[in-house]
């Protein structure tokens, strides 16, 4: 997880990313490629040269205008990067087509480990309507992503939650889980499962041993925690374990299908006050 892309509209929420990306770089040794995406007038057009090609009327003033202020808004942050960060490689990238093609073409340039990004809850009615940018990133990007919600000035992790069913599939999530472990050795590992009826906590213990001992994990704990379903059960166990770091596998479904289902990684990606990790299952 060297090559970290955090996007940002230079709002808070964003600034606790960059925060967090800061932080994994230096622990990782790894660069930053920090990416805004601004939103043109339709008229506006650029020359092969990278200049607009427009006749010089108000559209084009205007966009000069606004892509100044995001250089120097860029150039701020790269300077806190240097005061805060020193080491740490920070490179922006300004791009102008729509968030999400931005993303996935920068991700796939620039060879991108980890997206980190910052989230916000939604309405119900909002995420029925398409969802959030964050939504859709933890669905679509072909990489890791980290949301976080809340200003982490020291992400310090002493306590990683994976949660999962436990399931023969959770074994595609072992050599991610082994990546986090090795930038933070000291934590311990909470293996939860979530079960809406207390007579399923033994067999879902069972099933976090079994796994555990499968891959031979070491400084770990097993919990099985009571609740109505995962998508609210994960973020109160986490608030309640203190949680540093939540890791989960996603499936990033798309369509009705999606609508239909949901996903609770991406749910608790939302929801979760503590910032939460997601990679694809394959």
């Amino acid at each position: 997880m060297k090559n970290l892309l955090v996007p940002t509209d230079f709002s808070p929420t964003a600034h606790h990313a960059f925060e967090v990306a800061l932080q994994m770089a230096q622990r990782t040794g790894g660069n930053i490629s920090l990416l805004h995406v601004v939103d043109l007038p339709e008229t506006a057009r650029f020359a092969t040269t990278g200049g607009l090609a427009g006749g010089g009327g108000l559209n084009d003033v205007y966009t000069l205008k606004l892509l100044q202020v995001v250089k120097h808004r860029m150039h701020e942050l790269m300077a806190e990067a240097a005061r805060t960060a020193p080491g740490v490689l920070v490179r922006d990238v300004v791009h102008t087509a729509d968030f999400e093609a931005a993303m996935l073409e920068t991700i796939t340039e620039r060879q991108i480990d980890l997206v980190v990004m910052g989230a916000k809850e939604h309405s119900s009615w909002e995420q029925f309507f398409g969802g959030s940018r964050t939504e859709h990133m933890v669905r679509r990007a072909p990489c890791p992503v980290l949301t976080v919600k809340h200003p982490t000035p020291h992400f310090e992790v002493r306590h990683i939650v994976f949660a999962s069913d436990f399931s023969p599939e959770a074994d595609l999530a072992v050599p991610s889980l082994r990546r986090v472990q090795e930038i933070f050795p000291e934590a311990l590992l909470h293996l939860l499962d979530v079960v809406p009826d207390p007579n399923q906590r033994t067999a879902a213990m069972m099933r976090i041993h079994r796994f555990a001992d499968r891959h031979q994990l070491t400084h770990y704990e097993p919990d099985v925690f009571d609740a109505p379903n995962a998508s609210t059960g994960i973020p109160r166990f986490a608030e309640q374990a203190h949680a540093d770091l939540v890791v989960m596998l996603t499936h990033g479904r798309a369509g009705l299908g999606h609508l239909l289902q949901g996903s609770i990684s991406e749910n608790v990606a939302l929801h979760a006050a503590s910032p939460v990790l997601t990679f694809h299952a394959h």
